[in-house]
């Protein structure tokens, strides 16, 4: 949930995170879909909390949580809810842009969101105190990197190599997305896009989306528990 990168292609969109979590944390159950009384959802739950940070809908819809807002925050527990939890809320609706502005997020941490729902894309977030919601074009692509894990620096630093990745990479698809998000860096490991700190804090996972007008599919790749898992499946109508 700390690094995202968004990828508009001819006829689909795909949409990459990276999960960076300390490695004592429960690990999560690979993606599974889950009937609601909105449609199916498919995602990764968070073996600690329950909730996730990206999911499919089978309306379409697609989103994905990083950390933080736009800075370093400080963390003051408790909090009314894990953010993996409200991001099922406001992601269980036809128009999950509109949920996040009605719902009421205080007493929860800062978090960013990237949603594309009805093939328009969205970035909204908390910071604990004032949302904020910004349309940004569906056909540019995009780097986020979370707040609580990269300073500005770092952050710049990333959108450099993610558009030097976008000048030389010639076939871009699913596989060479999740290349760059596996080697994309300069060699320092602890701000390179599969990171490590110390082994205590380090990428656990890749997720990929792979979105199409009619159908798509979720990699998902436990990277300590050496587990692929690849998920494909029809919108409903």
């Amino acid at each position: 949930m700390c690094t995202v990168t968004f990828l508009p292609l001819k006829d689909r969109v795909l949409i990459t995170s990276n999960r960076d979590e300390h490695v004592l944390r429960a690990p999560a159950a690979l993606p599974e879909a889950v009937r609601t009384e909105h449609g199916n959802i498919l995602f990764p739950r968070d073996g600690q909390a329950g909730g996730t940070w990206i999911a499919l809908h089978s309306n379409g819809n697609a989103m994905v949580l990083l950390n933080g807002a736009w800075k370093r925050h400080e963390h003051q527990p408790p909090y009314r809810k894990s953010r993996g939890l409200i991001f099922l809320d406001i992601f269980n609706t036809a128009t999950p842009s509109d949920t996040f502005s009605d719902i009421e997020l205080d007493g929860i941490e800062p978090f960013t969101l990237v949603i594309w729902e009805h093939n328009s894309l969205t970035e909204t977030r908390w910071d604990g105190t004032r949302k904020y919601l910004t349309r940004l074009p569906a056909d540019v692509p995009r780097i986020w990197s979370s707040a609580t894990l990269y300073d500005e620096e770092v952050i710049a630093l990333r959108k450099r190599w993610f558009a030097d990745w976008l000048a030389a990479t010639t076939v871009k698809n699913a596989e060479t997305i999740r290349r760059f998000h596996e080697w994309g860096g300069n060699g320092d490991e602890t701000i390179a896009l599969k990171m490590n700190r110390n082994g205590l804090l380090q990428t656990v996972s890749i997720t990929g989306m792979e979105i199409g007008t009619s159908k798509a599919a979720m990699y998902y790749r436990d990277i300590n528990a050496g587990l692929v898992s690849i998920n494909e499946w029809q919108f409903e109508k």
